[in-house]
């Protein structure tokens, strides 16, 4: 083929078309989730600045990408204040499950992006919280492959 025929790409061209984060439309937070978008958010500009001085076009795309997907969080973050009601697990909720083998497990049920279940916060959609979600204390779910019983809210 004639190379007349072909585009290649030229300088930072490669990386102006990154492909975008994907964005769920599931964005209820905390207060301290809602922190923690700003707190990302503050970081990235910093970033952004510092490679545009270093002219480091790679990483300018990745940022770019990243700070669309976290201004985009952030226009559509839906603060959810921390539940009242403790006779049943809501969105924020603090909640002890057991499982069959006698393990007990606390989770928060959170937003997405402050998800972590290795420190003991549940995204809110995944299918453990959504097992316990608007169920009372005594209540057993499915966990996992196992059942859980519900053993505290606060």
């Amino acid at each position: 083929m004639s190379k007349a025929f072909t585009k290649e790409a030229e300088g930072g061209d490669i990386y102006d078309g990154l492909p975008d984060r994907p964005i769920s439309a599931h964005n209820l937070v905390t207060a301290r989730g809602l922190e923690l978008i700003e707190a990302e958010l503050a970081r990235l500009h910093e970033e952004h600045a510092a490679a545009q001085d270093a002219d480091d076009r790679p990483l300018l795309a990745k940022i770019n990408r990243d700070l669309r997907y976290w201004i985009s969080r952030r226009a559509t973050a839906q603060v959810i204040e921390p539940p009242r009601d403790t006779t049943e697990v809501h969105f924020g909720s603090k909640v002890t499950i057991e499982r069959d083998d006698g393990r007990r497990q606390t989770y928060r049920i959170v937003g997405e992006d402050e998800a972590d279940p290795t420190h003991g916060r549940l995204s809110y959609v995944s299918p453990v919280a959504q097992a316990v979600m608007g169920k009372p204390i005594g209540e057993t779910v499915q966990a996992g492959a196992d059942e859980a019983t519900i053993i505290e809210i606060s």
